[in-house]
């Protein structure tokens, strides 16, 4: 286990609408170390930008914190004045975020784009920060940096915009990196470039990084650990490999067995809606579209159970009483490569 620098405990956030108050984040705990790169997946509307926006007090005008710390190094970032921000955001924390254009001041040219967080948070005079916006240019593998660094946003292709962003966000080097979604708009060869380059920076920079996406897919190669979010909760937790290969909650399953394998060409969609935030329901938020739901799931929430040291879900299939079910095929095959890694790793 690394040193721990991020700590959330209990985080609850509300947004207040017209019809009510929306309970967008609902007890979520989790954890980073130096380091590493922890994913946070899930659905579109599962609560997964919203969380990593409070870490950056990003959130929106009609979002209320009502509950839980934020604790980096610590200190909870909850009860930090905007002006603490300012001095945290871009500096120890940075965020990439989705849309490179829209992230982007069309009116600046790129170098003074990079330069000016250097200029803000490090108090560096101009020359010096350009002459180190040009260097992160190269590091992010932007060409001709020399010439480029007086273009404007325009200018460059959505691969390139992306690294733009990305040598934003690590110009200050910073101790945390929060990545929503950043290859979402690319196509897939940049996507692979990008992450690759994510992983590369890692380790020269030793940053951490907190993962966004709705797509398992990218999160194989990339995450060292991973949370699966649900209606405004975390639904699974666990290492890469035992997301990937011993999942045990039916919302992980139903993620999984949407994607494109080299065994099967059908894709499987989870049916169904996830439930109104502005009534949650009482039991498991999952219950209303789970095949395998019984009467419980509609009752009571389900705690974690404890599958490993690094494994926990939510769900009562683990309970000690549940009736034993099959899963999916694709499970059943991915569950098969575990028991032969564990197998192999015991020898």
């Amino acid at each position: 286990m690394g040193e721990r620098i991020l700590d959330v405990k209990n985080l609850k956030i509300n947004f207040h609408t017209y019809a009510g108050d929306v309970k967008a984040i609902r007890d979520v705990s989790f954890h980073l170390d130096k380091g590493e790169t922890l994913a946070i997946v899930g659905e579109s509307g599962s609560g997964k930008s919203v969380t990593t926006k409070s870490l950056m007090g990003l959130l929106a005008n009609n979002a209320e914190v009502v509950g839980g710390e934020i604790l980096y190094h610590g200190d909870d970032l909850l009860k930090k004045s905007e002006k603490d921000m300012q001095g945290i955001r871009g500096k120890d924390i940075a965020m990439i975020f989705q849309d490179p254009m829209t992230s982007l001041d069309p009116t600046m040219k790129i170098g003074q784009q990079i330069a000016e967080p250097l200029m803000i948070h490090k108090h560096v005079e101009k020359k010096k920060a350009w002459t180190q916006a040009l260097e992160i240019m190269k590091l992010v593998g932007i060409a001709n940096a020399e010439e480029r660094i007086n273009d404007y946003p325009h200018q460059f292709s959505g691969g390139q915009r992306q690294r733009i962003v990305i040598a934003i966000a690590l110009v200050c080097y910073p101790e945390i990196l929060i990545a929503d979604e950043p290859t979402t708009a690319l196509d897939v060869t940049i996507q692979a470039q990008i992450l690759d380059l994510m992983k590369e920076l890692q380790q020269k920079i030793e940053t951490s990084i907190i993962f966004i996406t709705h797509d398992l897919g990218v999160v194989a190669g990339m995450a060292d650990r991973v949370a699966v979010m649900y209606a405004g909760q975390i639904i699974e937790y666990g290492t890469v490999d035992e997301i990937f290969y011993n999942p045990k909650h039916p919302y992980t399953w139903g993620l999984l067995n949407s994607m494109p394998t080299l065994s099967s060409t059908k894709l499987e969609a989870i049916p169904g809606t996830p439930p109104d935030l502005l009534d949650p329901p009482k039991g498991d938020p999952f219950a209303a579209r789970n095949p395998y739901a019984m009467k419980i799931d509609a009752e009571k929430k389900p705690p974690f159970f404890k599958v490993s040291d690094t494994h926990y879900a939510a769900t009562w299939l683990l309970h000690p009483d549940a009736p034993k079910i099959t899963p999916p095929d694709e499970i059943v095959r991915r569950q098969a490569i575990w028991q032969k890694m564990q197998a192999k790793a015991n020898k």
